[in-house]
């Protein structure tokens, strides 16, 4: 039965974005997902297959962190995909792991001249990074080797790419590209109560298929409960919002976190506990 206040799932929780992007069935999502956000930065894949995520000896222990991707494409490029829903003091730390991991991967047993083929981590970050590191129009980096003289590219087979979400302002009349697109949705999707008419593209037809809550089996529909309750008890990200309005007075920021519990099916007494709003008409 669909929930009436969330007619698409969140694709922030483990469940969501695993369904959406980690699993074969879905793998044309996560190309069209992959290409848009590169934007001819890197050759189209075209093709690819899931490898086991375990390998790289993720630990799923911690729930702010969503380790869903990790695939070869045709072409032979290694990916880790992962979704950040709080800052974390060593979290380009841990992106560096990934990477670290996926090169040490592909050493063959025996004799072996070291070229490796590239490794490419993305991280879709629900947070944007502290101390104002990068302006606030400024969403989707790419990280490389350079020199630090005259910044050329020395190594060309590693990339990092942070894509700040909450920097991503666009409106439904603004989006132009399939990165807008993608970006959007990935965004707003738990939301919209139905699917944008700019978002007519077969792939996005299949994508709100996908998402949609009434559709889910009795098996999904749990696992999807409790991936949206993780996601609501992870503690970061409730606390660093309430915190930041507490602190700076931000009203705001209270509400911002309001909505989404109220999006996402949270009754009103739980809202109200936990972003400290005093009126209930204001939920």
């Amino acid at each position: 039965m669909e929930n009436n206040s969330q007619v698409f799932m969140n694709p922030y929780t483990d469940f969501g974005f695993k369904k959406l992007f980690g699993t074969a069935p879905n793998k044309d999502l996560l190309i069209s997902f992959l290409n848009a956000l590169f934007d001819g930065d890197r050759k189209p894949i075209v093709d690819l297959y899931y490898l086991n995520t375990e390998s790289l000896g993720a630990y799923f222990g911690d729930r702010s962190s969503v380790f869903d991707v990790y695939c070869l494409t045709e072409d032979g490029t290694h990916f880790v995909v992962e979704m950040q829903r709080s800052d974390q003091p060593y979290f380009k730390d841990r992106t560096v792991y990934y990477a670290s991991a996926s090169i040490v991967k592909q050493a063959p047993r025996g004799e072996w001249d070291y070229n490796l083929t590239d490794v490419c981590v993305v991280g879709i970050l629900d947070f944007v990074f502290p101390n104002g590191e990068y302006p606030e129009d400024s969403y989707l980096h790419k990280v490389m080797l350079k020199d630090t003289n005259d910044h050329h590219e020395v190594y060309k087979k590693l990339a990092f790419y942070y894509v700040e979400m909450p920097k991503f302002k666009k409106k439904e009349n603004e989006l132009v590209t399939m990165q807008d697109k993608w970006l959007f949705v990935l965004k707003n999707l738990c939301y919209l109560l139905t699917q944008p008419t700019e978002l007519q593209e077969k792939v996005f037809v299949k994508f709100f298929e996908e998402a949609r809550i009434g559709l889910f089996n009795e098996e999904q529909q749990f696992a999807y409960m409790v991936s949206q309750k993780h996601y609501w008890d992870n503690h970061n990200t409730l606390a660093y919002s309430f915190e930041k309005g507490k602190k700076e007075g931000d009203v705001q920021a209270r509400q911002e976190v309001a909505e989404k519990m109220k999006a996402a099916g949270i009754d009103k007494k739980t809202i109200l506990e936990v972003t400290g709003i005093e009126s209930d008409s204001e939920v």
